[in-house]
């Protein structure tokens, strides 16, 4: 019994250690990260920067003939979708996983004036150079906020809409204190391993980790070891300046296409929760509530909604995340 608990003790000390000597310093655009599939790029002119946006393009063996289009989040780049995407690929969709400018492989500026109407604008000259004119479109946590920008502004393109455990729900500026972008830089010059991890357990996964997630955690603390890890900072504050400040949630009744929801029942996350009064804090973030009003909002919507799973779906219940996304592609 006492060697049983002596290794039990060992474990709980040895395994945050572990998890930060698999930390190494990575490169702005991630240079020195491999990504699951070929990665191409495009050069944006925007704001008078020339900056390149990177993405992967996964064509099928067997075409037929549709296109599903991957978004990413905040916390995160396109080479998560790997499992999602090598498993429409061979169903023969063609998947495009595009990292947004300011995230992943593609550049990092400080000098630009994010919105998610210049993301889709992006996002669309990606498409439009490999000759992409129809596409599902899927995107998650942030990535869910800007595809519903996309099939709003390109309704035209957007056959179908999908988004799981989107953030922007709900308007957190009607209960969350203002944070300038300064205030945001402050905050993300402090970053490191255990606060990023703390955040996603506390958050993404209410307080179930596993060993699998942490690849996701190094790739942002990699970052935090580089000494231009200031452009990151600054970035990740513009982004959040962002999402806080152009909600989506009044403009869901102007989606004309088919839209799944694939809602993670114990999500709660909520951008400046914490800076909430007391006694909304708990309100926020309730994506159990959120799902079915958003259901409610948008005139031809579909909920799936997942027991047990958090902010991650496609990570943390893969298998019960892909079906009624398969589902609902192949349908209507």
């Amino acid at each position: 019994m006492k060697r049983v608990l002596l290794f039990s003790l060992f474990i709980l000390i040895a395994t945050p250690v572990a998890a930060q000597e698999k930390l190494r310093e990575l490169g702005l655009m991630l240079e020195n990260y491999e990504y699951p599939f070929p990665v191409e790029y495009i050069t944006l002119s925007i704001q008078g920067e020339h900056l390149i946006m990177a993405y992967m393009d996964v064509k099928p063996q067997k075409p037929n003939g549709k296109t599903v289009m991957l978004l990413h989040g905040k916390n995160f780049n396109g080479a998560y979708w790997e499992q999602t995407a090598r498993d429409l690929s061979n169903s023969g969709y063609r998947v495009v996983i595009p990292d947004q400018i300011g995230f992943g492989k593609s550049s990092k500026t400080t000098n630009i004036q994010y919105s998610f109407q210049l993301l889709a604008q992006n996002t669309k000259a990606v498409l439009d150079k490999i000759g992409v004119s129809k596409t599902s479109v899927l995107g998650h946590s942030m990535g869910g906020m800007l595809a519903t920008r996309f099939a709003l502004m390109y309704p035209e393109v957007t056959e179908k809409l999908i988004l799981a455990n989107p953030i922007g729900l709900e308007d957190w500026k009607l209960w969350v204190p203002y944070q300038s972008v300064d205030d945001w830089y402050k905050q993300e010059l402090n970053q490191d391993y255990e606060k990023i991890k703390q955040y996603q357990l506390q958050f993404y996964f209410d307080n179930q980790w596993k060993p699998e997630y942490d690849k996701w955690v190094n790739i942002l603390a990699g970052w935090t070891l580089n000494k231009d890890y200031a452009v990151i900072a600054k970035n990740a504050a513009l982004t959040y300046d962002m999402i806080f400040t152009q909600p989506v949630v009044y403009e869901f009744g102007n989606l004309q296409m088919p839209v799944l929801l694939i809602i993670g029942q114990r999500d709660r996350t909520a951008l400046g929760k914490a800076k909430a009064p007391k006694e909304v804090q708990g309100q926020l973030g309730n994506y159990p509530v959120l799902g079915r009003k958003t259901k409610a909002l948008i005139k031809n919507a579909q909920l799936t909604e997942l027991d047990n799973v958090g902010h991650l779906p496609h990570i943390e219940a893969y298998d019960r995340f892909i079906k009624p996304l398969k589902d609902f592609l192949k349908n209507q």
